[in-house]
């Protein structure tokens, strides 16, 4: 089993698309699990209105999002929408063309952390 990432990326055409990737276990040992190590920039925590959708947007740099508490609806740009719940990871890459579309689930205020990867 690995740890699974919903992946938001964009063709050449500026088409945004989903796909899944899985980050595999590197080492085991009494602690438990962990993955090889992964490059970032930073952390930026977020708190995000209940009402927050947003129109069409690209996103502002490559960054994992985890959310803490509450979900959020993505659609992609070819028209594929996933629901990134409370707990799970998505990694944005869309970072040109038209983007994605973000609306949140269930009129909830959503923390969530972003890891920059660039």
């Amino acid at each position: 089993m690995a740890i699974h990432i919903h992946n938001l990326y964009c063709d050449a055409n500026g088409e945004s698309h989903w796909r899944d990737l899985d980050i595999g276990w590197e080492n085991e040992g009494p602690e438990g699990k962990t993955s090889a190590h992964q490059f970032a920039n930073g952390i930026i925590f977020r708190q995000t209105q209940a009402e927050h959708d947003r129109p069409w947007h690209p996103a502002p740099r490559r960054q994992y999002i985890i959310n803490l508490d509450a979900g959020v609806e993505l659609t992609a740009s070819d028209g594929e929408s996933r629901k990134i719940g409370a707990g799970e990871i998505v990694l944005v890459e869309d970072t040109s063309g038209k983007g994605h579309l973000s609306k949140s689930i269930d009129n909830q205020m959503r923390h969530s952390i972003f890891v920059p990867i660039e």
